[in-house]
């Protein structure tokens, strides 16, 4: 009975052991050249959209709105800190990623 016990537990730990290889060489057949620059452009793509919406609707506002101050100036740097700060929350999460499945 203890022996049929110790037998469950040594198979169970083979077994996760074996899963989390397998896993681990899978997921990195996935990280090429390709899946790099894609990343690369995913970032890009991340910062360009915020600033280019903000430069757009700062555009309309200074047509509408006109005030002292430039809307398209002010948006488009708010839009630009708002893509980076996407960016950089998507590299950490990749990051963390990265690192688990080192582990």
């Amino acid at each position: 009975m203890i022996m049929a016990e110790r037998d469950k537990k040594e198979l169970t730990r083979t077994v996760g052991d074996k899963a989390r290889r397998k896993l681990k060489a899978q997921r990195g057949k996935d990280r090429s050249v390709w899946s790099g620059l894609g990343m690369f452009g995913l970032i890009g793509w991340s910062i360009a959209v915020p600033t280019l919406a903000g430069a757009g609707a700062g555009i309309w506002l200074d047509g509408k709105y006109p005030q002292s101050f430039s809307w398209t100036l002010s948006l488009l740097i708010l839009g630009l800190f708002s893509g980076c700060l996407l960016a950089w929350q998507w590299v950490q999460k990749e990051h963390k990623d990265i690192n688990e499945e080192d582990e």
